[in-house]
């Protein structure tokens, strides 16, 4: 882990916007002489000259402001590259070591069982939608709604206690649920924009391919992708019965009211399910610490943990 969490890493860029955004002195530096006047060279004896006459006014840096941009934006600027390389290299790791674990050994069971639930729901999918009621549209949205928004408290409360009691545990559940969500919007992005398909309801009503090129398309489910990643972060950090149970049920709530509001076909779901859920296992195992008491510890043997950023 970053030894910045995120929240000192914004206040670190957020310095040094500020110190880049003092304003400059407006006063201009004169370095030309200061004459006196013709008429008064006229009255002036040439024994009574002074070369002091002649006032050259300069800058003095004593004087300068304590908070002066020249005494801070070198620092900040430095500091602010610093946080950004990490950042960018951090992220960079991760979706290097997400895109080649599909192709791990311990892996590969998972992969057959992903693409062959996947296959057979795209299969069925034109069978299963006719069956689906619209009596209880609108119910099916604010049960979805009502389990995001219950998720995403959870997992923000425990990340503002972890900021404020400087609690290790609950900051690295709330840092990684971060790192995951990026990782996850990474993956899922590419995924909207090349399989394009439409939703129910969209077209002929068959679910085509290809034909919708934009984020807000079916497949994958993006809910059931987001709400998957957290849970299975907020379950390895916190591997009790209960927190598994209130986690997971969650995701799996908003996931079938989703379905059954008719957003996505069943196979949309299953595969925003399961990639959600290996992209939380595989950063969460790479990047965990094996001195909290999680479910770190446990499948070292399945994950390569990549270390955590030094400063």
């Amino acid at each position: 882990m970053s030894s910045l969490s995120l929240s000192q890493q914004t206040i670190a860029i957020a310095l040094a916007i500020a110190a880049f955004s003092v304003p400059c002195l407006s006063q201009e530096i004169s370095s030309s002489p200061v004459l006196l006047s013709p008429q008064a060279e006229a009255n002036v004896l040439a024994p009574n000259f002074r070369v002091t006459a002649f006032r050259v006014e300069t800058r003095d840096t004593d004087s300068l402001a304590p908070d002066s941009p020249t005494d801070t934006s070198a620092p900040a600027s430095t500091e602010q590259d610093g946080l950004v390389k990490r950042s960018i290299r951090r992220i960079g790791q991760d979706q290097k070591h997400l895109y080649l674990a599909p192709f791990e050994r311990h892996n590969l069971k998972w992969d057959a069982l992903v693409l062959v639930g996947t296959g057979a729901l795209l299969a069925a999918d034109s069978h299963i939608e006719p069956h689906i009621s619209t009596a209880h549209y609108q119910a099916y949205q604010d049960t979805s709604n009502a389990a995001i928004y219950g998720l995403s408290a959870a997992v923000g409360g425990i990340y503002l206690y972890g900021i404020k009691t400087n609690h290790p545990h609950a900051r690295e559940t709330g840092n990684l649920e971060l790192e995951t969500l990026v990782n996850t919007f990474l993956v899922y992005t590419p995924l909207q924009l090349i399989f394009a398909r439409q939703r129910p309801g969209e077209g002929a009503g068959n679910g085509d391919f290809f034909k919708h090129h934009a984020l807000n398309t079916s497949f994958p489910g993006g809910h059931a992708m987001f709400t998957f990643a957290m849970a299975s972060v907020v379950a390895d950090e916190y591997p009790k019965t209960w927190a598994r149970i209130l986690a997971y049920g969650a995701a799996t709530t908003v996931t079938v009211t989703r379905f059954m509001a008719r957003d996505h076909w069943a196979s949309d779901m299953f595969i925003g399910a399961a990639l959600g859920t290996a992209i939380a296992e595989n950063t969460f195992h790479a990047r965990c610490n094996p001195d909290l008491p999680s479910q770190c510890k446990h499948h070292q043997r399945w994950w390569k943990p990549m270390g955590m950023e030094t400063q």
